[in-house]
């Protein structure tokens, strides 16, 4: 690939299901390219579960808020009661009069946000109010500027609000001539992982060698193929089951996708993570760090041109 200095390329890092050592392997990509020409700006995109800022002892710069959704108010001056509202809403989100209340009102924790009672209402007594359904945070690190995301408990809109931390990644990373934005996405296929991935220059995926690693990877395989996202594949925990190994393995060639490379299970890792470090900081001579530092080798051999 050939890389135009004006505009950073995007690592974004996948797997099918959760509980990968998905975010693991970030951390310590992370960790590495910011020692390298092609240290960058970082993301996590996992705003519902979001745990990037711990690995990386990340501290707060900015602090704003998201405003992702809308739910219906109804202004009791102007109601004349006549229950417009209560018909058409599909959710069960407006409540009719009763002994403790002599309004129609609306319960926000089931209002979808569609108007439709808004505009059902004759007596204009109805506005949709924007609710704030997170926060969105730039940090900084000692590897480098993250920025990640907290949806609130019961939000919706997560993809929204993944792009918006993507946006304003790729402007810092813009405004400050960074070659490079790595993405540590959401598990699944769903919304989010779309949003995460879109833009991407290479997907890496993590893939795991148990029962259902197989079908996890093809999953996430599938969803990257619509939007034409080159493909690395990396394999964790790689010599728990060699014949999982072997199957993955087997898939990737026939497909004609590279196997960046094998992860061992490696005690480093959940140690580095009791002490809020990348494996590859806590413990850089250790077998997975060194098996980390060749997938990242492979990495800037996909993205990058030799000699930049």
């Amino acid at each position: 690939m050939t890389n135009n200095r004006n505009i950073p390329r995007q690592l974004v890092i996948l797997s099918g299901k959760g509980g990968t050592g998905k975010t693991s392997l970030a951390a310590s990509l992370i960790h590495i390219s910011s020692q390298s020409k092609h240290a960058g700006v970082y993301v996590d995109a996992d705003v519902d579960a979001a745990n990037l800022a711990l690995v990386t002892t990340a501290h707060a710069l900015e602090t704003h808020p998201y405003w992702g959704s809308q739910s219906a108010n109804i202004d009791p001056v102007l109601c004349n009661q006549c229950g417009n509202c209560f018909q058409i809403c599909r959710f069960n989100a407006i409540l009719q009069p009763n002994s403790q209340s002599d309004i129609y009102s609306v319960n926000s924790l089931l209002c979808e946000g569609c108007a439709a009672c808004m505009y059902a209402c004759p007596q204009s007594a109805i506005e949709m109010i924007k609710q704030q359904d997170g926060e969105w945070y730039h940090s900084t690190t000692p590897f480098g500027h993250l920025f990640h995301a907290e949806l609130f408990p019961g939000a919706e809109n997560t993809g929204k609000l993944v792009t918006t931390v993507k946006q304003n990644a790729k402007l810092f990373a813009e405004d400050h001539h960074l070659p490079l934005i790595i993405i540590d996405g959401p598990p699944g296929i769903g919304c989010p992982v779309i949003s995460a991935s879109a833009g991407a220059d290479l997907a890496l995926l993590v893939a795991e060698p148990g029962v259902s690693g197989l079908s996890d990877l093809e999953r996430i395989i599938q969803t990257l193929q619509h939007f034409k996202i080159p493909i690395l594949i990396c394999i964790n925990k790689a010599d728990l089951f060699p014949q999982g190994v072997q199957t993955i393995e087997a898939y990737a060639r026939s497909h004609g996708y590279a196997v960046a490379g094998q992860i061992p299970y490696d005690d480093a890792i959940p140690q580095s993570i009791v002490n809020a470090q990348p494996v590859t900081h806590y413990a850089a001579t250790s077998p997975v760090s060194r098996a980390i530092g060749k997938i990242w080798e492979t990495i800037q051999d996909s993205l990058f041109t030799e000699g930049e």
